[in-house]
């Protein structure tokens, strides 16, 4: 059985030696910077059930009434609190920095928290979108929060905003249970997933679609066949790519033989060590 130490350090040559490395992120990667969860046992729906119904409502509501979608949203707290003032941690700026080597060639995330941006990762596609942007629903336009002054329209009666390009209803960027993918996002993600060559998967326990479909989609196109789950290792005719999960537990990921190995650990602490073994690499005369 390999060390973890033994899989950051194949993890960083499967990196370093990579043509297009991409990394998809999920809650496991902002918990660690104190975002909450929605199911843990403190979770924000475990403890409020009420908040998981509105949720699940949403969408529905914005398609039927998008002035009571907005009125509701104004006047009810944000699902995840004041994000604000929340702060990346050493996982989002250890893959901040693979971007700024030129290792890593995109983020795919599903959290909606704007953190991978604060740690100034330079190309990130937010697959259920960004708490900090509204989007137009027609022309797919997104917008800075700062951009509309929503408490004045509410007080105008003036909801819901439409965008300053074609004219259309704007909502939050935010994905609700069952929007579409925004189809910018959802095609340049597949398209990503179609290219890489190492796929990091972080923090996610990959059972939430279509999100969780992007490393099949990148184990599907390869031709490799029979191939099983071994331990941390699959066996059988190699790939093309390499799809490395870093979490706390295994996921069906791990299961089902669709990662090569799982590192088993916090993405804050287990990141980091990669990157300063990818540098040792590079810098190896």
């Amino acid at each position: 059985m390999p060390s973890i130490q033994d899989l950051i350090e194949r993890a960083a040559r499967d990196l370093t030696n990579s043509k297009h490395a991409i990394a998809l992120t999920g809650a496991g990667i902002s918990t660690e910077s104190g975002v909450p969860d929605f199911r843990g046992p403190d979770g924000i729906w475990t403890k409020n059930p009420e908040m998981e119904e509105r949720a699940f409502q949403a969408y529905s509501l914005f398609t039927k009434n998008p002035r009571k979608y907005w009125e509701q949203t104004l006047n009810s707290p944000p699902l995840l609190g004041d994000l604000s003032n929340i702060k990346p941690n050493p996982g989002h700026y250890a893959l901040a920095k693979l971007g700024n080597m030129g290792i890593l060639k995109c983020i795919i995330t599903q959290n909606i928290d704007n953190l991978h941006e604060r740690a100034c990762s330079d190309k990130v596609y937010d697959y259920h979108g960004n708490a900090f942007k509204l989007r137009c629903v027609i022309c797919g336009t997104r917008y800075g929060l700062e951009e509309y002054d929503l408490n004045a329209l509410n007080e105008a009666g003036k909801l819901p905003p439409h965008c300053k390009s074609c004219s259309g209803i704007v909502k939050e960027d935010i994905v609700h249970f069952g929007e579409p993918i925004p189809s910018d996002v959802a095609e340049h993600s597949t398209a990503e997933a179609l290219a890489c060559d190492v796929m990091l998967v972080c923090g996610t326990s990959a059972v939430v679609y279509p999100f969780a479909s992007l490393p099949q989609i990148a184990r599907g196109k390869n031709t490799g066949q029979g191939i099983t789950n071994i331990g941390f290792y699959n066996s059988g005719v190699p790939t093309a790519t390499t799809i490395i999960e870093i979490n706390a537990e295994p996921t069906p990921l791990t299961e089902e033989g669709i990662s090569d190995y799982l590192i088993q650990g916090k993405t804050g602490e287990v990141l980091p060590e990669i990157v300063r073994e990818v540098e040792r690499l590079i810098a190896k005369p």
